[in-house]
């Protein structure tokens, strides 16, 4: 079974491990055991509501009950910007015009902002590779709907993802060879990293707060702004389908785009159903395709727990599951659980 729960303790070794797996890109978890460890003991302050809800980081666990093993790891940010400074680009465009002289240009201009300020982020996706494939991607990524859903007062109304933008198999961006490296004395995967840590003074004291035109960059640097890594493709392509679009903001180093949502507009949110428990005494096929199976959630703050069951499962007020099930979500019979559909049922 696969069984999504807070991140604990024992998990670091297997999280070191899939952070070592991940090669560069994703700054959010790094390989050291020193910073995962401090990661973790945030997480569990987090869930114990032992700091403060703005400074609250869910990191939520993919377990193999099997393995008895974290094979994935995905997160949120209650709020960014609220202890280090938060840094995007905006894309806008810079109008000159001159009716006597017949002129009127549009020249599109990258703005350094803050506007994601105080927002809610989904951060730090990651999966074995041996566990991808079958919506298991989609119930790690997804699974975070579902707690923003129901614990809606710690965070903000709006919702948003930083994409992992393009660079090549060294780790470089054409945006930060043609830009951020005229300003920073660093590599690339230096400086993301840092900024990835919350390690932003940095950027305040080198970046330059004027508007750089597209124009003057090099074709390379601007071919890539507002795009994807090509890893990150499938990443954007599940959050487009939960309702998310890109919101004209891109990240000052790779360019890779910021996509948005409000909660209550995202595809899980409505269409999670709730129905109250019932423990089935006659076997049932866990075994069936991604589309034909639901998230079942036990809506509980501190003891996060989701897994998938079959969609036949629901009933009219209540939802039948196997013991083993309901031992897994620790929920007993007639307590009331939340359910969504795994994959996009092509509502809206």
């Amino acid at each position: 079974m696969l069984l999504i729960r807070p991140l604990q303790e024992n998990d670091l070794e297997a999280l070191y491990a899939m952070a070592q797996g991940a090669g560069k890109g994703l700054t959010t978890l790094p390989a050291d055991r020193e910073l995962l460890q401090k990661k973790i003991n945030h997480t569990r302050e987090t869930f114990n509501q032992r700091c403060a809800p703005e400074a609250g980081l869910y990191l939520f666990a993919l377990e193999d009950t099997e393995l008895g093993q974290c094979v994935g790891i995905s997160g949120i940010q209650a709020r960014v910007g609220l202890d280090e400074v938060f840094y995007n680009y905006r894309l806008s465009v810079t109008v000159n015009a001159s009716r006597e002289l017949g002129v009127h240009v549009r020249t599109p201009t990258l703005h350094l902002s803050n506007d994601m300020t105080d927002t809610t982020e989904i951060c730090s996706l990651l999966l074995s590779a041996s566990h991808r494939g079958g919506g298991t991607g989609l119930l790690l990524s997804r699974c975070r709907f579902m707690y923003l859903d129901d614990f809606r007062k710690h965070f903000s109304e709006k919702v948003f993802a930083e994409m992992r933008g393009v660079s090549d198999g060294n780790g470089q961006s054409p945006l930060w060879d043609a830009l951020g490296s005229k300003f920073f004395d660093m590599e690339f995967s230096e400086a993301d990293m840092l900024s990835g840590l919350g390690n932003k003074s940095f950027i305040a004291e080198l970046m330059p707060k004027y508007p750089i035109y597209l124009p003057m960059l090099p074709d390379a640097a601007r071919a890539v702004i507002g795009r994807v890594h090509e890893n990150t493709a499938p990443a954007l392509n599940m959050l487009q389908a939960e309702g998310f679009n890109f919101n004209g903001m891109v990240d000052i180093f790779d360019g890779g785009p910021v996509v948005e949502a409000f909660i209550h507009n995202i595809r899980t949110v409505r269409e999670g159903i709730n129905r109250h428990v019932m423990i089935r005494k006659k076997p049932l096929d866990m075994k069936v395709p991604a589309e034909d199976q639901v998230m079942i959630s036990n809506r509980s703050f501190r003891d996060f727990r989701i897994t998938t069951i079959p969609a036949e499962c629901i009933g009219l007020d209540t939802v039948s599951i196997p013991a083993e099930v309901a031992e897994a979500l620790e929920v007993e019979s007639g307590d009331r659980v939340r359910l969504a559909p795994l994959k996009d049922t092509g509502k809206r």
